[in-house]
């Protein structure tokens, strides 16, 4: 029987539950390795709600989110690795030891205070003595625009850093001009390398911006979709087909479609 409220302790039942002898065939055969991709797809659906700004769907995509949570709990349990207070406990010491300023003594009057402590007790708190083990520390499976950001980002702490935007840009432009020295020479390896190195700059560009590289690209992946969408639709008013169609008819459609959208923010 349904519920008309449920608490936390509720959905721990739930799962213990369904991991149970007698319990969902396809639950119990789940690990914390099987249950990787949920976790991920998880994730972005909460930020595809939040970019939604739907409300309903956000709590619901949460809700999502903390079952993957509680669903590495349980098998974390039954392993006798660790239970959900265990990741609670973790996770308010955490808090509580990276907010000194809160819950100490140390003073922190801006954002910039704060973070500055939050890195530096990071750092103790994981035995880091070094800048390259700050480096070290990022993810390696973190979607590689998001990674290269938080590498250049932990380097500037270091002073490894540009003085102005002019130079930032410059190494873009410096990045492309490799490119096209080797892209005719069927080096794949070099090739690839060159891309990379042009694919790291412009992350460097965002970061001295202060533009997430990750989110600037997603909007323009949804913008052109769009885009995509109304060529499609006036080749269909026409009685046409996109493949029908010469590249500057194509290209054609594709500003106007430009144009029929300008007015929106992307």
């Amino acid at each position: 029987m349904l519920k008309d409220k449920y608490e936390f302790s509720d959905l721990l039942d739930i799962m213990a539950r369904l991991r149970c002898e007698d319990g969902c065939p396809w639950d119990r055969e789940q690990t914390h390795d099987s249950l990787k991709k949920y976790l991920i797809e998880e994730t972005y659906e909460v930020l595809e709600a939040i970019d939604l700004k739907d409300k309903d769907k956000i709590c619901e995509e949460l809700g999502d989110v903390l079952l993957q949570v509680v669903f590495h709990a349980q098998i974390g349990k039954e392993e006798n690795e660790f239970s959900i207070d265990d990741v609670i406990t973790r996770v308010c010491r955490k808090l509580v030891q990276r907010h000194p300023h809160v819950f100490g003594e140390v003073k922190a009057d801006t954002s910039e205070q704060v973070l500055e402590n939050w890195e530096a007790i990071k750092k103790k708190e994981k035995g880091i003595k070094s800048h390259t083990g700050v480096l070290k520390d990022i993810p390696s499976n973190l979607p590689a625009l998001m990674r290269s950001y938080k590498v250049q980002q932990k380097a500037a702490l270091a002073g490894f850093d540009w003085d102005n935007i002019d130079d930032v840009i410059n190494k873009v432009y410096e990045e492309i001009s490799e490119l096209k020295d080797v892209y005719k020479s069927e080096n794949m390896e070099r090739i690839s390398d060159e891309i990379g190195d042009v694919f790291f700059s412009i992350v460097n560009l965002s970061r001295f911006l202060n533009v997430q590289p990750e989110l600037a690209l997603t909007g323009t992946i949804n913008k052109f979709i769009k885009r995509f969408e109304y060529m499609e639709k006036e080749c269909a008013r026409n009685g046409r087909k996109l493949e029908d169609m010469s590249l500057a008819e194509m290209d054609d459609l594709w500003n106007k479609a430009k144009e029929h959208f300008s007015g929106e923010q992307s």
